[in-house]
């Protein structure tokens, strides 16, 4: 009876030293196959990977005694011709299928469709190719190709001064600092559904223990949905998370840094003359919005200090700070776990620390705020705004009303 195990065991062993190349494993198998005498090929294939024609072909190179010349595996001319031989525009031919799916020409058999190696090799077989998708994945990576995913890099229309005014906020910000006075970053977080649905991410748990959730991401009218507005302080390294529950409206948004002011700016700043707001120009800070800067206008009013906002440039938005020194890590505290409750939501946002020592605070407002406020024209002016030399609709100071309230 043919030892299997024991071929299976010594070819195991051999292959892990390194002892076998091409040629050498056809002729250990081979060699294992003759001593196994009667049934011995047969043994061989089951003990091991190799097919049964690569072990008749080791047997016919043991009967033929067949010496190669040193570092060869095979005859000269043995073995499959490189693709570039058997089908010479090969290279020319798949160049052509991804250039015209990817600057979207209407003819290519590709536009509409994902290039996988399988779709590829199909489309080359439209130029007379007979080629497989593994055949393709060699040609492609021998050309320089690999497998990309999507990079978040492009921001839209360049603007032609998006630079300086990345120097002109760095500097306003570094006077504030100078003069002791504070900064914070403003934004609001994207939407979210209330309830047992899934979570973006994954987390570490028992194997084959999943958190069960919903098959569908529906809204559910009793729990509705998050709206995280934050503001971030980057002198003392401290997030101000406000979740709302109706909508993300620049009433909402000021509102989120007047409560921020109240329980902890106030405190941690007891002299500050002025506050530097750094925000995006759309959403509900957009820097078109007339409720926003009548909101400030309020807010400068209420607190009685200068408001200076600046604006990132259209589409430079992930340059705020609070997008990578704040978001990001609330993201990562809550990756793969279900966001099943405002309960749940004020805590994971306030249980979100970094080894640099972020410290976040969450609150919920239930407030209300409607949509449509309209600013009339003789209200808008008189918003005591003064507009920056430079770019004056991305910087301006609004300062408190020459007669308070």
């Amino acid at each position: 009876m043919v030892d299997e195990a024991g071929i299976a065991e010594r070819y195991r062993l051999a292959m892990e030293i390194g002892l076998l190349d091409e040629r050498g494993k056809r002729l250990w198998v081979a060699i294992e196959a003759r001593t196994a005498g009667r049934g011995g090929i047969a043994a061989v294939v089951r003990a091991t990977d190799v097919s049964e024609s690569t072990v008749r072909r080791g047997l016919e190179e043991l009967d033929r005694r067949e010496r190669l010349e040193r570092g060869r595996v095979r005859r000269a001319g043995a073995g499959n011709k490189p693709i570039r031989e058997t089908n010479p525009t090969i290279e020319q031919d798949l160049a052509k299928l991804l250039e015209d799916s990817t600057r979207g020409d209407p003819d290519s058999p590709l536009r509409w469709t994902s290039k996988s190696t399988t779709k590829l090799a199909a489309g080359l077989v439209a130029f007379g190719h007979h080629v497989s998708a593994l055949t393709v994945q060699r040609v492609l990576r021998s050309m320089g190709f690999s497998l990309q995913a999507n990079r978040k890099t492009r921001e839209g229309t360049q603007h032609p001064d998006r630079d300086a005014q990345f120097h002109y906020i760095n500097q306003t910000a570094k006077d504030a600092i100078a003069a002791g006075e504070p900064i914070i970053s403003v934004d609001s977080k994207k939407r979210e559904l209330v309830g047992n649905f899934k979570a973006v991410g994954r987390e570490w748990a028992p194997k084959g223990c999943p958190v069960e959730v919903s098959t569908h991401d529906f809204k559910d009218k009793e729990l509705g949905h998050a709206i995280p507005h934050g503001v971030f302080d980057p002198l003392a390294n401290e997030g101000w998370v406000t979740v709302g529950i109706d909508r993300d409206t620049a009433q909402f948004a000021v509102s989120s840094i007047r409560a921020w002011w109240k329980h902890l700016g106030k405190a941690r700043y007891p002299q500050a003359r002025s506050l530097t707001i750094t925000a995006d120009c759309g959403g509900s800070n957009s820097n078109r919005t007339r409720l926003w800067k009548s909101e400030l206008q309020k807010l400068a009013d209420d607190t009685g200090l200068e408001l200076t906002i600046c604006h990132f440039p259209p589409g430079t938005s992930k340059w705020n700070a609070i997008e990578h020194r704040l978001f990001s890590f609330i993201a990562t505290n809550w990756r793969g776990k279900p966001l099943e409750s405002l309960e749940v939501i004020i805590n994971l946002i306030a249980g979100t620390t970094t080894n640099h020592g972020l410290k976040v605070y969450a609150r919920l407002d239930t407030g209300s705020y409607p949509k449509g406020i309209e600013v009339p024209d003789e209200q808008f002016a008189a918003i005591n705004i003064h507009r920056h030399n430079f770019h004056g609709e991305w910087n301006y100071t609004i300062k408190p009303s020459v007669t308070p309230k």
